[in-house]
């Protein structure tokens, strides 16, 4: 199996916008520098929390240089590479600089609804046709499609390339079933804030984050510390954020992330259509909550 070490806190990366929804470079490349400085193990462009849909190819292109460039190979970088055409993604394979890049994360196919066969075959022409490490991504509650445990596992084992999965189903018995039967180098990551806690005391190697876009420094010691097994440390952290955890996404992804930063002083709270920010009580209540934990907001 191909190495590619995730253990730790990933950050799904947010794309900072101005006012006119153009892209904001100096705040992109605050947050980075913000990230890489505060303990984030590794960065994950273009994925969903970077509203990446709406982005044109040539904006994707500019995003991922500077991030390349302000990383500039203190952490790793995983790549959003993914959709649901198979031969269009191994055309932006082949296609794409991988100069700086660690690994790609690609998701399972949305909207056409592909069967566990489909799925299987489609990651195994990703894994077939790419230069790096394949990090899977399974999502159910945004592509419509759940990838069983069984056809993780076929993957898992059959394709060298294929190192990760990224678990955003909700389901922990599934999860769990791929811990206990995987390859012993492939890893599981949370896709899910609130539940990377009891995944990793499950064995899971770590997550990418949404709120560790605001708060790296906070969520990757609670990552580490249970990882180590120190699990009454790491809950004392988990409890802070809680609630946190549901306002984040009760208006959506990344709108409830948006809306944080931006009363942290980091970005704009803008969004494109057809994402919009949260609502104004959504914003009261993040407020609310990060004067209880004594953040400073604006």
């Amino acid at each position: 199996m191909a190495s590619m070490d995730l253990r730790g806190m990933g950050v799904a990366l947010i794309t900072p916008f101005k006012e006119d929804e153009s892209i904001d470079h100096e705040a992109l490349i605050r947050m980075i520098d913000h990230l890489v400085e505060n303990g984030t193990d590794y960065i994950v462009a273009l994925g969903t929390t970077a509203e990446t849909p709406s982005l044109s190819e040539e904006e994707k292109k500019e995003i991922t240089r500077i991030i390349v460039e302000r990383v500039n190979r203190r952490i790793p970088v995983v790549l959003g590479v993914g959709g649901n055409c198979t031969r269009n993604v191994i055309s932006q394979i082949e296609h794409t600089d991988f100069r700086g890049i660690d690994a790609i994360l690609s998701v399972v196919p949305y909207y056409n609804k592909p069967s566990q066969e489909g799925i299987y075959r489609h990651f195994r022409e990703i894994a077939k046709a790419s230069p790096l490490p394949v990090v899977l991504y399974n999502v159910p509650g945004r592509t419509g499609t759940n990838m069983t445990a069984a056809t993780t596992l076929r993957l898992a084992r059959e394709c060298d390339r294929i190192t990760a999965i990224k678990e955003a189903s909700g389901n922990i018995s599934q999860m769990d079933d791929i811990i206990k039967n995987k390859p012993s180098e492939f890893q599981v990551i949370s896709g899910d804030d609130g539940i990377t806690f009891p995944l990793i005391a499950l064995g899971a190697t770590g997550v990418i984050s949404v709120i560790g876009n605001a708060f790296p420094k906070e969520f990757s010691r609670m990552v580490r510390l249970t990882l180590h097994g120190d699990y009454q440390n790491a809950r004392i952290i988990h409890s802070r954020f809680a609630e946190l955890f549901e306002l984040l996404f009760v208006d959506g992804n990344p709108a409830g992330v948006k809306s944080m930063l931006n009363m942290m002083g980091f970005i704009e709270n803008k969004l494109r259509l057809p994402l919009v920010p949260t609502r104004i009580t959504t914003f009261e209540k993040i407020r609310d909550v990060l004067n209880k934990l004594n953040i400073k907001v604006k």
